[in-house]
């Protein structure tokens, strides 16, 4: 394993081992969910990861030059600067509601407008929308009260307690790191942080 997936699984191992030893009636209430003390440490580890995340994010956004933000490695897959916007836009959607967060306005609801906010892919719309849309999951996230960490929220239609929610959001987010690392191997362009 390298050195850099060792840093990336790192939070959430450490999240999970943490959870792990505590004893059954601690980690769970009643309903099955954590409780408020676990919950609150999952959020603690969630939101260290998504730092990891997005340092990762922003490297490689500024790392690619602007004339590659319009590269595709086939047509009809995202672009280099639509698979950006994408991340950004869990940011601004997904991310939150994972934590029962209200989403942002940025994006309204329907497919429609998440292939237009993903079409506007140019290097600064994505530098712009990586910055702001972290920010608001950060600030929707750590704004949320203890207490309303525990229990079970809706997300792609099923109920998921903060565990869950959380590995969930992480999952897709270190997908399409990978999935942003290849695009700039294969454009000649080396993460920053592996040089």
């Amino acid at each position: 394993m390298s050195r850099h997936t060792t840093a990336r699984i790192a939070p959430i191992a450490a999240a999970a081992l943490m959870l792990l030893a505590l004893p059954h009636h601690a980690l769970r209430a009643q309903d099955g969910a954590p409780n408020r003390e676990s919950a609150v440490e999952v959020r603690k580890q969630f939101l260290a990861d998504l730092d990891t995340l997005q340092s990762k994010f922003l490297a490689l956004a500024e790392a690619f030059p602007a004339n590659k933000y319009s590269w595709r490695p086939a047509q009809g897959v995202r672009s280099v600067g639509e698979a950006f916007m994408h991340v950004a836009s869990e940011f601004y959607v997904f991310a939150p509601m994972a934590y029962g967060a209200a989403r942002s306005p940025v994006i309204p609801r329907g497919q429609d407008s998440f292939k237009k906010f993903e079409s506007a892919s140019t290097k600064e719309d994505v530098l712009k929308h990586l910055k702001e849309g972290f920010a608001y999951t950060k600030q929707s996230i750590a704004g949320i009260d203890d207490g309303q960490l525990t229990g079970s929220r809706k997300l792609f239609g099923g109920d998921h307690n903060i565990i869950e929610t959380s590995f969930a959001m992480t999952d897709d987010l270190h997908e399409h790191l990978g999935q942003l690392i290849a695009y700039a191997r294969m454009n000649g362009v080396t993460p920053p942080w592996s040089k």
